[in-house]
């Protein structure tokens, strides 16, 4: 395990699994384009994390693994030659010889012969498992190339190429971590968990969302990251009742609550934590009763993770608790069968309890086999987030208008049940107000 991601015999052992399932088959997964900021600044290279997972490559390139009877059957990897005059500008390129003696790839080509390269790939081909471009041209050069090799097919007596997408593959390979998977992720949540203690003892009124954000952002570099693994969430007062607010821009006053959603990518793999704790010393009464009760919908959420439980189980549990407080303290009314049966706890409760966690912060796998929400199996990583949010505007009592609380985990499932990745970082009420009154009380120290 290193801060770059796992070892080469990791992704050989990962490619040899999928290429075991191919049977006169294609995988295919195509170059991500670069992103242009302005003119022509690009922004940080994103590789796709499929091509990550199977071979670590982190410039622009494609990704072949065939297994169709081609004279290129094994792992291909189309990539940029290497450019003394670009090396100058944005330094050496792993190139041909690079991408095979580095990253073990068992045939090379310039990336710019890609489509040639499938085609002779897809000669014999009956499936091609195919990532989606997101790039129009690239999807025009995919369908094109498919359409040339099933030129003549109907005339030969053979059937076309059965397209179908990579993820359903790749999902499946992704959604179980593997222990250095587990290694990795224990990892990002350990420096995430260090980083939002830091900012649990920093933050004072008269801080602004930005420098937060800026603040935890650094920490997790600091602490080993490559950096954040999404966009940092640092939400005060009314501004957490935003589900995925970004502005980052307010003051943090007095008296309000402050919503921190930030996780860093260690190795490749995400963390996803957030905690809500108060500007000032304490929480207000109508505070801690929202506090509480999300606090007791998610232990309920925790307490459910285990093989064999569904994933819908675990929202259930949350959701159960969340809705009998919501009628306790005036949000809704009837009876928690009605609210949960009507779906009126979605006023203030509108997202999922969960999602999958891995190389993406909403990670590959699916969530529903046969129409039924599947079942958790060891090796599982997700993530357990209930939250209340109560608008500014919203038809709630006063005192509870312009509150969002969310308190988030990242759990492993075990053999025996489940393991919490983030669990060193306070969320119990009276801790975090110790943590802030005796912060509070000594005098700021300089950051660094």
């Amino acid at each position: 395990m290193t801060p770059n991601g796992p070892s080469p015999d990791v992704y050989a052992r990962r490619r040899a699994r999928l290429l075991e399932r191919l049977d006169r088959a294609v995988v295919f997964l195509p170059p991500v384009t670069e992103a242009v900021y302005a003119h022509d600044v690009h922004y940080p290279y994103r590789q796709d994390t499929n091509i990550r997972y199977l071979c670590g490559f982190e410039e622009p390139a494609a990704l072949i693994l065939s297994r169709s009877g081609a004279q290129e059957d094994g792992f291909v990897l189309c990539v940029r030659p290497r450019d003394e005059e670009a090396a100058v500008w944005t330094g050496e390129r792993a190139g041909i010889e690079g991408a095979r003696q580095t990253y073990g790839a068992d045939h090379a080509f310039p990336i710019d012969q890609t489509f040639e390269v499938l085609e002779r790939c897809l000669k014999k081909a009956e499936v091609l498992w195919y990532g989606y471009p997101a790039d129009a041209a690239v999807r025009a050069r995919l369908l094109e190339t498919v359409h040339r090799a099933n030129a003549g097919r109907q005339r030969e007596g053979r059937p076309r190429i059965v397209l179908r997408e990579a993820e359903e593959l790749l999902g499946e390979l992704r959604w179980r971590k593997d222990p250095e998977e587990i290694a990795l992720m224990r990892q990002a949540a350990a420096i995430t968990v260090a980083a939002h203690r830091a900012l649990l003892e920093e933050v004072r009124p008269g801080d602004t969302e930005h420098r937060v954000a800026a603040r935890i952002e650094y920490l997790l570099r600091r602490g080993g990251c490559s950096g954040p693994a999404y966009g940092t969430i640092a939400a005060g007062g009314s501004a957490a009742t935003i589900l995925h607010y970004v502005r980052n821009n307010q003051v943090l006053r007095e008296g309000d609550l402050l919503l921190i959603d930030a996780g860093g990518e260690f190795g490749g793999y995400a963390a996803d934590v957030t905690r809500t704790f108060p500007v000032g010393k304490s929480f207000s009464a109508s505070q801690a009763e929202l506090y509480e009760l999300v606090l007791a919908a998610q232990q309920a959420a925790l307490d459910t993770v285990r093989p064999g439980v569904t994933h819908e189980q675990v929202h259930k549990a949350a959701v159960a608790v969340l809705a009998e407080g919501m009628i306790r303290l005036g949000l809704l009314e009837g009876t928690p069968e009605e609210c949960i049966e009507s779906e009126s706890y979605k006023r203030f409760f509108m997202h999922g309890t969960s999602h999958w966690l891995g190389m993406d912060v909403h990670d590959a796998g699916e969530y529903r086999r046969g129409g039924t929400s599947r079942e958790l199996e060891p090796g599982v990583v997700l993530t357990v987030e209930p939250g209340i949010y109560v608008a500014a505007s919203a038809p709630a009592p006063e005192r509870f208008r312009g509150i969002g609380i969310r308190i988030e985990d990242d759990v492993l499932v075990t053999d025996s049940g489940s393991e919490v990745l983030s669990a060193d970082l306070p969320k119990e009420r009276k801790e975090i107000e110790q943590i802030r009154t005796r912060a509070l009380e000594r005098p700021a120290a300089a950051s660094g």
